[in-house]
């Protein structure tokens, strides 16, 4: 096994949920909140049998820890506790380490907050989505914007300055004046980061199936595609800045999302829980989707079966070649507005991007759908509306 020359990343699973929204599609489970203690318990084993088999790699450094799921934020404190720990005995973690968790903000309060902040977290990111009501009960959440006003003063106060406000845009029936006055009220709330989300009517969501049946309107791409544009006008007013097609940070770029960034520059990531997706030494792997499994798994078999940085929950690893490898790595930091430089790119693989790509980028700059320049290439400013245009060349 050969070692990284990069940090590594580290993303936790954790897929309860006490309601799934109508829009998700992601591996999270709905009235399941028994088995946290037992699935925190597999997480912890998990943790500690890959890391007993990383000897065979060596120390590397850990960038960015991420809580995701699901709703990490319905864990109770001794349970964050108890992951940290593990994962702190486990990896190479220093005080700049940047630790996240996903949080609803029916789900925690000032006393939670601050429980989190005193643990290492440093980082939380609320799922806010909308600020109008109707939009919310459209999406099936939980809170109300009073909510999330109340989370986002209780956050400041238990200390945090590192903070996201996720929001949804695109929905069947959504006025850009809505969209307009969210936005507004996001800003007013002075989030240090932003992401903001086309929705995707993803197979087998709810909302899907409503637009389906007729009994909800299809989206309007060309108005999703002006609100894109609005909010670009105005977050750029209020001092935040674009560094991803889908993310902004407030002024200077340090409120950038570091684990977000790992997974844009495709570089390594190790994944803990069901369901979770890691990428290491030219290998993506998957975890088992059913809790239950991932639970009985980690119970039933010795750490000493597993090779780094597999567990015995892993339900799929592939082997990505080298051309495979360059198609990724341009289709993800095509996503950063500074795209992908064109000497890292030499460095990782050895040739030029013009080597392997001279046809296609002419194409798609012919287009205008890229800017190749001196020192990188990056999508134009309309090829960051027609994105998966271009990321579908490097599929």
């Amino acid at each position: 096994m050969k070692n990284t020359n990069h940090p590594v990343s580290i993303y936790l699973h954790i897929p309860f949920c006490s309601k799934l929204c109508s829009y998700c599609d992601f591996n999270t489970y709905e009235g399941l909140d028994k088995l946290i203690p037992e699935y925190t318990n597999a997480l912890v084993r998990e943790i500690e049998i890959v890391s007993e088999s990383s000897k065979d790699v060596g120390v590397f450094p850990i960038r960015s820890v991420y809580f995701g799921g699901g709703t990490p934020s319905l864990l109770p404190i001794h349970l964050i506790q108890k992951i940290l720990k593990s994962v702190r005995r486990a990896f190479n973690l220093n005080i700049n380490t940047e630790i996240t968790i996903e949080a609803n903000p029916d789900t925690v309060d000032r006393n939670y907050l601050t429980a989190l902040h005193e643990q290492g977290v440093n980082r939380i990111s609320i799922g806010v989505q909308s600020a109008q009501s109707e939009e919310l009960r459209l999406l099936d959440r939980m809170h109300s914007f009073k909510d999330v006003v109340k989370v986002v003063h209780a956050s400041r106060t238990a200390a945090f300055n590192n903070m996201n406000l996720d929001l949804i845009y695109g929905l069947p029936k959504q006025r850009i004046h809505h969209w307009e006055d969210t936005l507004h009220k996001a800003v007013e709330l002075q989030p240090q980061h932003l992401s903001l989300y086309a929705l995707t009517l993803e197979h087998g969501s709810p909302l899907r199936a409503q637009v389906t049946r007729g009994l909800l309107p299809t989206p309007e791409s060309d108005l999703a595609a002006d609100m894109y544009e609005c909010a670009s006008k105005i977050l750029s007013k209020h001092g935040f800045i674009q560094y991803e097609i889908s993310n902004w940070a407030h002024k200077s770029g340090e409120f950038a999302c570091q684990h977000n960034l790992q997974y844009w520059k495709n570089l390594p990531y190790l994944a803990f829980g069901a369901g979770a997706h890691g990428w290491f030494n030219g290998c993506r792997y998957s975890n088992t989707r059913s809790p239950q499994l991932y639970i009985d798994r980690m119970k039933l078999i010795k750490p000493k079966s597993s090779t780094f940085p597999f567990s015995p929950a892993v339900s799929m690893n592939r082997k990505i070649d080298r051309k495979n490898e360059m198609n990724e790595t341009l289709m993800m930091g095509l996503r950063l507005l500074e795209g992908v430089p064109r000497h890292s790119f030499q460095e990782r693989f050895g040739v030029t991007i013009e080597h392997e790509y001279f046809a296609t980028f002419e194409r798609l700059a012919t287009q205008g759908l890229i800017t190749p320049d001196r020192d990188r290439v990056r999508l134009s400013k309309v090829g960051r509306l027609l994105g998966n245009r271009v990321f579908s060349e490097f599929v």
